[in-house]
C-alpha cells in the first residue's frame, strides 16, 4: 500500500499571535448618573434676592471678597469639532460659541478659556481626555471650579428645549406685537371654556405659540441651529444656572423659565475673525460634491475658495489649511510675517528650491498619529515606513530650506530649520531601518526583525525554517509503525499554541456510530468539519488530529517555536520604541510646522497660478481694492472683468466729514455701498468678490495674496452675510423669515470693523391689496431695506462697511435714500442694448448728478419696448451712478421667455408707473361700454365743477344736476 507524506502547509497553521506590547489606550467610561468633580479652592455660589443675578463669594488670605461669578461651558468631541457657552452675571447675557474645528494642540480652546476667564468650567463625560486636561489645567491656574457633568445633560434635544424655555425667546412684548394689553380680562374670571382659553393665552401665554415664538426668534441671536453641540452646551449652561437659582431660594421652582437671561450674543474670539455658517456658505469657502456614483456615500471637494486654495501636500497642511479657512486672523503683524515668506517663496529665484520643498513634503506622513499607534502597538507596517520616511525627508527639506534666496528672513523658515533635529531623526530612521525586515513583514502582514539583531532569534527562526524537512522524516517514520489499513496517509503539522499534531485523513468508517478508531499510544485532539452552509450540512471531507509520544517529545525538544519569534520580536520592537518615542516631542513640532511651511508654499503656488498681489495691511478700517476679481468666478468664465471697490468704516449722519480726514490717499467714499442695475448683471459677484478679497488677506492665523492688482485692507472682525436662504422643511420659517433671521443677527453683532453684505433684502413682500401712491406700490421690503440701511447710518462713527444691491428703484425717490443727502455711495452695472440694426440703445442708466428730485416719471419707465432683433449685452463693469431699471423683460427674453409675455410685462409695467391701470379693464369691454364709461367721466367732471356754495333754490340745484347729467329736467 502506498503511504504519502505532506509536508506542513499554510492551510495547516494558524499564527495566532499574541502581542505583548504596551497599549496606552484608556477606554473613557460615561456615568450618566454620577458627577465627578475637580474642585480647587471651592468658590460658593449664592443667588441674592429677586435680583436674579449670580455672585461668587471666595475666602482669600487678604479677607472676604465678592467677585462677579463666569460660568462657561465646553464641549469637544472626537470629530475635533468645539463649541461653548459662557454667561455674564453682571450683564445676564449668554454668549455662544458656534461648532467650529479645533486643532490637536486645542489653540481655540485656550483662547476662549483666557478671553472667558470663567469662574466655573463645565464639560461632558464623554469628552476627549486631553480635551479635559486643558479644562483641568486653566481651572487649576486660574483658582475656578472644573466639573464633569453626566453626558445626559449635553443633548441637542434637551439643550433646545431649555432655549425654547427662556422668556426672552417666548414671551413677545408689547413692543415687540404692536397691540395694546387689555384691562377688561384681568380681573374677572372666566365664564365658560372659551373665556379660560381666552384667559389662559392672555397672562400666561399660550405655550404652543410660546415655543413658535422662540424657536422663530432664536435665529435673531445666534445661529445656532446647525451647531448641535452648541446648542447642547446651552442647555447645559441654563440648566445649572437653574439649579444653582433653585439652590438659592428654595421656594422657586420656576426652572429656566425662572431665569433672567437679558440677551443671547455671539461669542467673538480676540484674535479671530468671526464669520457664521450662512455666510461661509454664501461665499462659497466651502462646497462639499457628492461622488459620481449612487453607490457611494463619500463626498469631495467642489469649486470652492478651499478647493483652489488646497495645493497642499501632507495631510496634517490640508488640515490645517480648512482650520486657517474656519478661523481668518485679525493680527497684522502675524499677517504681514506670513504675506513675508509668500513673497520669499514667489521670488524667480526660489522657484526651484520651493517645488523642491513641496516634493519632499510629499513624504510627511501624518506622523502624530502614526506616533500615537506605536504607543497603543497597532502600528503596521506602513506606518513604520512612514516613519522612516519621515526622517529622510526631513533631512532633504533642511537642506532645500538652506537653499531658499533670503529664507534667513523668513519666520516659518527659521523656526523649520530650529526645529529639525537632523542627527536624532537619522539615528531614528536608521535604527528602525536596521531592525525592522520589510520584506517579510509585508508577506507576514506584522513587524519582522531583520537577521544578526539578536542570536536567540535568529537560532529560533533557524529552526522554524527546516521544520519542514523534520516533519516530513517524523511523518515517514510515524507511516512505519502505523497498521497498513489504518489510513492511505498522513501528515505531521505544526500548530503555533496547540504544538505538534498527527493529521489524518477523516475516514468513512469512523463517521458511523462506531466513530473514531484511534490507535495505542495515541490521544485524539481535534477534529475540523466542513459545513455547507447553504444547506446547513456536514461535509466529512475534513481532517482528524491526533497526539503521539512522538510529538509530545517534539513538543518538550524543539517547542512552540512561532510564539516564541513573535514575543521575542515584540520585545525587539518595543526596546526599538522606546528609543524612538525620546524624540517624538521633536518630530511633532516639526510636523506641525511643515504642515505651517505646506499652507504657505499652498498659497504662494495659487498666487503664481491665478496672478494673486500682496494686499497692504493697514491700520485703518479701510477697503481700497483696484481692479479686484473673484476667485471662484475667474475659474469659469472665459474674460472676467475686474472692478474697484473703497470703503472706509464709520462715515455715518454727522460723521462723514470728520471720519474721511482720517484716511488719507483715498477718494470720497463712504461706508456704505449700493449697487443697482439689470438682473444677472454681476451685482452678486461684485460684493462676493469684496468679501472674499477681505477673507482671503486674513486667512488662518495666516494669510494669503488676493487676486487684485493692488488693495489696501484694514482688519475685519465680522462677516456677515445676506446673500442665500437655505430653506428646509425641519424650519419653521419661510425664505424671507431666514433672510429677516439673517439681517437681524448682523444688526446685533456687527461692529465698526465689522463686513456685512446685503444682496436683494426685503425682495418678495408686495402685499395683498397694495395701493398706488405716488407711482410706486406700498412694499414693505423696501421699507425694510430703507430702515436698515438708515439704522447702520445712525450709528455715525460706529457704522460698518456694508455692501448692498437691491431693485427698489423708488428708494432712491422723496428722500428716502437721496444720494444728495445720505452718505451713500451708489454705483451701477452697466449693460448695453443694441438694437435689429446693431444700434446702441439707451439702458435708462442715471448718473448721481442728475435731479432724481424731477417729476418727470420717464427715468423711471422702461426706455423702450425689446422688439425681436434686440438684445441686451452685459459688460460687468461698476460705474457710478444708479441704474433705475431692472430690465427684467429684456433679461427674460434672453433667457428664454417668449417675447410676447415680456412685452405684455412692459406694457402692464407702463401702465402702473402711468396711473392708467383702467385701460386694462377697457381692454375686454365692448365700443357701447366705453362710451358709457366716457360719459360718465365727462358727467364726474361736471358735477365736481358745480358751485353749492351760493344758497340757490331747490329747484334750481335739481336744474343744474340734471343739466351736467346730461338729462332733462323732467327725467
Amino acid at each position: 500500500m502506498k503511504r504519502t507524506k505532506q509536508n506542513r502547509s499554510s492551510n495547516h497553521r494558524k499564527n495566532k499571535v499574541a502581542k505583548s506590547a504596551q497599549n496606552h489606550e484608556q477606554n473613557q467610561t460615561a456615568e450618566s448618573d454620577t458627577e465627578e468633580s475637580f474642585q480647587l479652592p471651592r468658590k460658593k455660589v449664592r443667588w441674592e434676592g429677586n435680583s436674579e443675578s449670580v455672585a461668587a463669594v471666595a475666602n482669600t488670605e487678604n479677607g472676604i471678597s465678592e467677585d462677579n461669578l463666569n460660568t462657561s461651558k465646553v464641549k469637544f468631541l472626537k470629530e475635533g469639532r468645539v463649541a461653548g457657552a459662557y454667561y455674564d452675571s453682571v450683564r445676564c447675557i449668554v454668549y455662544v460659541l458656534e461648532d467650529t474645528q479645533e486643532d490637536v494642540h486645542f489653540d481655540l480652546t485656550n483662547m476662549l478659556l483666557e478671553q472667558c476667564n470663567a469662574d466655573i468650567v463645565l464639560t461632558s463625560s464623554k469628552a476627549d481626555d486631553p480635551f479635559i486636561s486643558v479644562l483641568q489645567k486653566f481651572a487649576e491656574a486660574s483658582g475656578g471650579v472644573f466639573q464633569i457633568r453626566p453626558h445626559k445633560e449635553f443633548t441637542p434635544h434637551r439643550g433646545r428645549d431649555r432655549l425654547l424655555s427662556l422668556p426672552l425667546l417666548s414671551e413677545l412684548t408689547t413692543e415687540d406685537t404692536g397691540q395694546l394689553s387689555s384691562d377688561s380680562s384681568s380681573g374677572a374670571e372666566p365664564r365658560n371654556a372659551y373665556e379660560f382659553m381666552q384667559k389662559r393665552k392672555q397672562p400666561a401665554g399660550d405655550p404652543t405659540m410660546k415655543r413658535w415664538n422662540a424657536a422663530i426668534r432664536l435665529a435673531n441671536y445666534a445661529s445656532v441651529e446647525s451647531s448641535p453641540l452648541c446648542i447642547s452646551c446651552l442647555g447645559a449652561l441654563l440648566d445649572y444656572l437653574a439649579r444653582e437659582r433653585a439652590a438659592g431660594e428654595l421656594d422657586d421652582d420656576a426652572g429656566v423659565e425662572g431665569l433672567h437671561i437679558s440677551g443671547i450674543e455671539v461669542l467673538t474670539i480676540d484674535q479671530v475673525m468671526h464669520i457664521n455658517a450662512d455666510a461661509l456658505f454664501s461665499l462659497q469657502i466651502f462646497e462639499n460634491e457628492s461622488h459620481a456614483s449612487i453607490h457611494s456615500d463619500k463626498i469631495k471637494e467642489g469649486l470652492s475658495l478651499f478647493g483652489i486654495l488646497d495645493n497642499t501636500r501632507t495631510p496634517l497642511g490640508r488640515s490645517l489649511l480648512r482650520t486657517w479657512l474656519m478661523r481668518p486672523s485679525l493680527s497684522i503683524p502675524v499677517i504681514a510675517a506670513r504675506h513675508d515668506a509668500i513673497d520669499c517663496f514667489l521670488h524667480p529665484e526660489n522657484l526651484a528650491p520651493a517645488s523642491a520643498l513641496q516634493t519632499h513634503l510629499k513624504g510627511i506622513k501624518n506622523i502624530p498619529r502614526i506616533l500615537g499607534l506605536l504607543r497603543s502597538g497597532k502600528a503596521g507596517v506602513s506606518d513604520w515606513q512612514g516613519l522612516v520616511k519621515f526622517t529622510y525627508h526631513s533631512a532633504m527639506l533642511r537642506d532645500a530650506l538652506a537653499e531658499l534666496h533670503g529664507g534667513d528672513r523668513v519666520e516659518v523658515v527659521r523656526k523649520l530649520v530650529a526645529t529639525l533635529d537632523i542627527a536624532s531623526f537619522k539615528d531614528t530612521g536608521n535604527a528602525v531601518n536596521e531592525t525592522i525586515d520589510w520584506e517579510e513583514s509585508t508577506n507576514n502582514n506584522r513587524i519582522c526583525v531583520r537577521p544578526y539583531i539578536d542570536d536567540e532569534l535568529d537560532q529560533r527562526k533557524h529552526v522554524y525554517a527546516g521544520l519542514d524537512a523534520v516533519l516530513s522524516k517524523v511523518a515517514e517514520q510515524i507511516c512505519q509503525k502505523i497498521p497498513v489499513d489504518y489510513t492511505a496517509s498522513l501528515n505531521v503539522v505544526y500548530f503555533p499554541q496547540l504544538g505538534f499534531l498527527i493529521c489524518v485523513p477523516m475516514q468513512e468508517e469512523w463517521t458511523t456510530e462506531g466513530g473514531i478508531e484511534v490507535l495505542d499510544g495515541w490521544s485524539f485532539q481535534v477534529i475540523l468539519l466542513m459545513i455547507d452552509f447553504v444547506t446547513e450540512l456536514r461535509l466529512f471531507s475534513a481532517h482528524v488530529y491526533f497526539k503521539s509520544e512522538e510529538m509530545d517529545d517534539m513538543d518538550m525538544h524543539i517547542g512552540d517555536l512561532h510564539p516564541l519569534i513573535v514575543d521575542r520580536e515584540i520585545e525587539i520592537v518595543q526596546e526599538l520604541l522606546e528609543r524612538i518615542l525620546v524624540f517624538s516631542e521633536g518630530m511633532r513640532q516639526a510636523c506641525d510646522v511643515c504642515a505651517e511651511l505646506d499652507c504657505l508654499l499652498a498659497f504662494a503656488e495659487a498666487s503664481r497660478a491665478y496672478n494673486y498681489c500682496r494686499p497692504q495691511m493697514s491700520e485703518d478700517p479701510v477697503i481700497d481694492i483696484d481692479q479686484g476679481r473673484h476667485p471662484l468666478q475667474e475659474q469659469v468664465v472665459d474674460i472676467f472683468v475686474p472692478n474697484d471697490a473703497q470703503l472706509v468704516a464709520g462715515i455715518g449722519f454727522s460723521d462723514s466729514a470728520e471720519s474721511q480726514t482720517e484716511v488719507d490717499n483715498l477718494p470720497m467714499c463712504s461706508s456704505i455701498v449700493l449697487c443697482t442695475g439689470a438682473n444677472a448683471c454681476g451685482k452678486s459677484v461684485y460684493l462676493k468678490q469684496v468679501a472674499l478679497i477681505q477673507y482671503m488677506a486674513q486667512v488662518g492665523n495666516r494669510s494669503d495674496f488676493v487676486p487684485a492688482a493692488s488693495a489696501t485692507l484694514g482688519i475685519v472682525d465680522k462677516i456677515f452675510t445676506r446673500i442665500q436662504t437655505r430653506e428646509s422643511v425641519s424650519k419653521a420659517q419661510s425664505a424671507f423669515m431666514i433672510d429677516l433671521n439673517q439681517v437681524s443677527l448682523a444688526l446685533r453683532n456687527c461692529t465698526a470693523n465689522s463686513l456685512i453684505l446685503l444682496d436683494e433684502f426685503g425682495k418678495g413682500t408686495i402685499p395683498a391689496g397694495s395701493i398706488i401712491v405716488d407711482s410706486y406700490l406700498s412694499i414693505d421690503g423696501a421699507g425694510l431695506f430703507c430702515g436698515v440701511i438708515k439704522h447702520l447710518l445712525n450709528r455715525g462713527s460706529q457704522c460698518p462697511k456694508v455692501l448692498a444691491a437691491t431693485h427698489f428703484h423708488e428708494v432712491f425717490q422723496k428722500d428716502m435714500l437721496n444720494p444728495h443727502k445720505f452718505p451713500i455711495m451708489f454705483f451701477h452695472m452697466q449693460v448695453l442694448f443694441t438694437s435689429s440694426n446693431g444700434n446702441n440703445l439707451n439702458p435708462g442708466d442715471v448718473s448721481i448728478s442728475e435731479d432724481l428730485d424731477s417729476t418727470d416719471h420717464e427715468r423711471l419707465e422702461p426706455t423702450f419696448i425689446a422688439a425681436p432683433g434686440e438684445k441686451i449685452t452685459y459688460l460687468y463693469r461698476v460705474s457710478p451712478g444708479l441704474s433705475l431699471n431692472s430690465h427684467a423683460a429684456q433679461c427674460a427674453t434672453m433667457f428664454g421667455l417668449p417675447s410676447r409675455i415680456a412685452q405684455r410685462a412692459q406694457y402692464v409695467s407702463k401702465l402702473l408707473g402711468d396711473h392708467e391701470l383702467g385701460q386694462l379693464l377697457e381692454e375686454k369691454m365692448t365700443a357701447e361700454e366705453q362710451e358709457n364709461i366716457k360719459a360718465a367721466g365727462i358727467a364726474t367732471y361736471k358735477f365736481l365743477a358745480m358751485d353749492l356754495t351760493n344758497d340757490s333754490h331747490e329747484q334750481d340745484i335739481k336744474t343744474r344736476l340734471a343739466k351736467a347729467l346730461g338729462r332733462a329736467p323732467h327725467e
